[in-house]
């Protein structure tokens, strides 16, 4: 045969992979296989915001001091919020305040954050930067350590841009005994501030409504808050912060594990006029709205007073008010007394009245 017709009986291909580009616009599958991609990925978003220098080592897990005494208290939560970025905060602040806020309000300092992310094929680079430094800003202010994370990419669509997972980790000191089962007949019921800021904000965002004032999210870090409370009271009996399903969840779940009642005083409760007129004109019930800023604590009723203006002594507190009791009558029955003198069952939520909240 010919070198001719060998040529043309050869079949040639290249087998070598393409090096892709250095630098992306958007996040592509490549970003989650592990090699060269997620590195740069790591590196050029990840470590810069998060306050690490590349060049310290990266390993499978942290290794972090123990504190000497107290308990911890460990929590893990997922962050699906849609707008990502919304009047107040973004999912990547609310991903730290929401961890932060979970072991707080059982008594804990926080002191260990780690944070899982699964990204979706063509989210914004610039916009995941801006999200992890919010994240960066948000441990900062506690302070708080986010010692280790992982970055998974999922299909287009398949995300919806980003969702964040987390673990927290604290101490929670010795000597503080917060239970959801301690309530008592005669305790107060006390709330930081107004209800629902979070979840209407969310809402008029994401439908485009045009509220009559400026209204933002009330994402923030509860843990100087729920010292303050601590600091102020020896007869605190549990704490909680009303996100999903709001205050009527946080306290259903309280009724229900001390087998109390508790009764809620309507004209009492701390409601924005923005937030009062949203609700009824698309027949929201408030009671139900989450908060992402706000902590409902049940205080022994000598102790009340003092709560409350430990509450109003701190920039996260100043609305705070007492809002209703704790009772012997209909064990696991949380009730509200109207303004107009009738009185309602306030009962779990069936189904999701504000989806993608937090």
């Amino acid at each position: 045969m010919s070198d001719a017709a060998r040529a043309r009986d050869t079949v040639s291909f290249d087998a070598s992979c393409p090096i892709p580009a250095s630098r992306y616009d958007a996040i592509v599958l490549g970003h989650g296989s592990g090699g060269r991609l997620s590195r740069e990925l790591l590196e050029t978003v990840f470590l810069p915001a998060l306050g690490q220098g590349p060049e310290l080592a990266q390993e499978d897990q942290a290794v972090v001091p123990l504190p000497t005494s107290g308990r911890l208290a460990i929590t893990t939560d997922s962050f699906v919020v849609s707008p990502l970025v919304f009047p107040g905060g973004d999912i990547g602040s609310l991903s730290i305040h929401g961890t932060v806020n979970d072991l707080a309000v059982g008594g804990a300092r926080p002191l260990y954050i780690t944070a899982s992310f699964i990204l979706e094929e063509g989210l914004s680079t610039a916009l995941l930067r801006r999200l992890v430094e919010s994240m960066r800003r948000a441990c900062d202010a506690v302070p708080v350590r986010l010692v280790a994370g992982d970055t998974k990419v999922v299909d287009r669509g398949k995300a919806d841009g980003v969702f964040i997972t987390t673990t927290g980790v604290g101490v929670v000191p010795d000597g503080v005994h917060l239970s959801a089962t301690l309530a008592r007949p005669g305790d107060r019921v006390v709330v930081s501030g107004p209800l629902g800021d979070h979840g209407i904000a969310i809402l008029a965002s994401r439908q485009g409504i045009e509220l009559e004032t400026a209204l933002e999210s009330d994402s923030a870090a509860l843990h100087g808050l729920a010292r303050a409370v601590l600091d102020a009271s020896t007869e605190v009996r549990c704490m909680r912060d009303p996100t999903r399903g709001g205050l009527s969840s946080a306290l259903n779940e309280i009724a229900a594990a001390s087998r109390v009642g508790i009764s809620l005083r309507e004209s009492d409760i701390p409601l924005r006029p923005e937030v009062r007129g949203a609700c009824e004109l698309l027949g929201l019930d408030p009671l139900y709205v989450a908060c992402e800023g706000r902590l409902v604590a049940i205080v022994g009723a000598d102790d009340a007073g003092r709560v409350l203006a430990a509450m109003q002594g701190h920039p996260l507190g100043r609305d705070a008010a007492v809002i209703g009791r704790v009772t012997a009558e209909r064990p696991g029955i949380v009730s509200l007394k109207s303004v107009s003198g009738g009185e309602r069952v306030v009962a779990l939520l069936s189904g999701e009245q504000l989806p993608r909240i937090c």
